[in-house]
């Protein structure tokens, strides 16, 4: 029986100092990041009877069948899909944002409006110098508005390609990481403590290669995974102890491009899709933009055209220039307007020209087309805002689930420390008896 004892009560010692070790192993990273809880799993150890029959049956105390680490395969895979869409979403409305402001900052609509009413206060004396001298410096205000607005919006995009050259080379780096900690799961077979840090190794890379990009796993008997860059039918980015590198390629308007060896990789999570799709935006944007200053060039410059100077001479360009970055003025003399018709003396006071400048302007509309362009800039924030706000909301819920389950509770731990430290000086205690009892046997003559 003390024999019995021994080995129940060792077997007991030995199962709460692993206990207290792991307790004590979850208490110290508590606020680590990706550290996941863990607890040990233990069972019962049932051997065959002194007489080797089946039904004298040996108790022989517990032992550590393992280490679980308690996270849900499922709700993490939430988190990492809820993480890539909210990181897309913010993305986005940060890009959008610094268009609406680099359209707004500019000030080509009132710009525009400024050039309407300098034209229409010309009607009024169209020999009037200083008037003639408002009406350029209203043109070249509305001249600088766009190159200025053009200029913002390439910082805008030359933000969003550095940013997504850098996600890249993060991705890139964080694949490499992830195939070596895949390397070292493979050569480990039993689920111990440093085979569970591996695995908070490879969890936590998988969340924060989700923030730029969305991903699907598949995860071997091993604990190794494989990561597929832009979902289910994307390109193959880890496999084994092998990674492969995410390119990107710039177009001539700005946008960009993923592949991987060779092959093109669609995505819609993560900041890399948010930073290509804002360039999207602002490839539309400036498209929109040149068109516009396009417009005022041809529009201004051909009634032009059709008119006499203040001098006699035939009117001739006021603009120069095809898009808002190279539009500019062709002449910085007021005498260049072209207010009175073809034909008309020098100094005639004939604004028919000039109304027909003002009409084509009306018919243009460049005003209402730059409303339109601001409008649907600053629709675009809200809607996207909106949605980027729920879907922090699911983001939110989900990494709260997790962490309900994985997180470590300090007085739950607490708790489990003196539990197991009763257990363990419980077991001690047994050992005590079993060894008076022996001593006892011994005595007897």
């Amino acid at each position: 029986m003390a024999s019995d004892l021994l080995t129940i009560a060792r077997s007991g010692v030995k199962a709460a100092r692993i206990q207290l070790d792991i307790t004590a192993q979850n208490i110290t990273n508590a606020s680590t990041e990706g550290y996941v809880r863990r607890s040990v799993a233990t069972e019962e150890v049932v051997s065959l009877g002194y007489l080797g029959q089946n039904r004298d049956v040996s108790l022989s105390g517990v032992r550590v069948s393992g280490v679980i680490r308690n996270a849900d395969a499922f709700r993490q895979a939430e988190v990492r899909r809820t993480g890539a869409d909210t990181a897309r979403a913010d993305t986005e409305v940060t890009g959008l944002e610094n268009i609406n402001a680099a359209l707004e900052n500019s000030g080509i609509y009132d710009a525009i409006t400024g050039v309407e009413a300098a034209l229409q206060q010309l009607t009024q004396a169209p020999t009037d110098t200083p008037l003639r001298a408002a009406t350029i410096a209203a043109a070249q205000t509305m001249a600088t508005s766009f190159n200025i607005a053009s200029n913002q919006l390439d910082a805008v995009a030359a933000g969003q390609q550095a940013g997504a050259a850098d996600g890249v080379a993060q991705v890139n780096a964080m694949a490499a990481e992830l195939a070596q900690v895949n390397a070292r799961l493979s050569r480990m077979a039993d689920v111990t403590t440093d085979r569970s840090g591996l695995f908070d190794q490879r969890d936590k890379i998988l969340g924060q290669m989700a923030r730029y990009a969305n991903i699907a796993t598949s995860f071997a008997p091993d604990g190794s995974v494989a990561v597929t860059l832009g979902g289910t039918s994307g390109a193959p980015l880890v496999s084994g102890n092998s990674a492969q590198s995410v390119a990107i390629t710039t177009a001539a308007d700005g946008t960009i491009t993923y592949a991987v060896n060779g092959g093109a990789v669609t995505l819609s999570g993560g900041s890399l899709a948010g930073q290509q799709q804002v360039l999207v935006n602002v490839a539309d944007v400036h498209t929109r933009l040149d068109d516009l200053a396009q417009t005022v060039v041809n529009t201004v410059n051909t009634a032009q055209a059709g008119g006499t100077a203040l001098d006699g001479t035939a009117g001739g360009a006021l603009f120069s220039g095809s898009t808002a970055a190279t539009i500019a003025m062709a002449t910085t003399q007021g005498s260049a307007i072209a207010t009175a018709g073809l034909g008309a003396p020098a100094g005639s006071r004939d604004i028919s020209n000039l109304k027909a400048l003002q009409n084509a302007l009306t018919s243009a509309d460049p005003a209402g087309t730059m409303d339109t362009i601001l409008y649907h800039a600053s629709a675009a924030v809200q809607s996207r805002t909106t949605t980027r706000d729920a879907l922090k909301t699911i983001s939110d819920a989900a990494k709260t689930a997790l962490l309900a389950q994985s997180g470590v509770d300090l007085d739950t731990e607490a708790i489990n420390l003196t539990r197991f430290q009763q257990a363990f000086q419980a077991s001690g205690r047994v050992i005590q008896v079993a060894s008076d009892l022996f001593n006892s046997l011994l005595a007897i003559r």
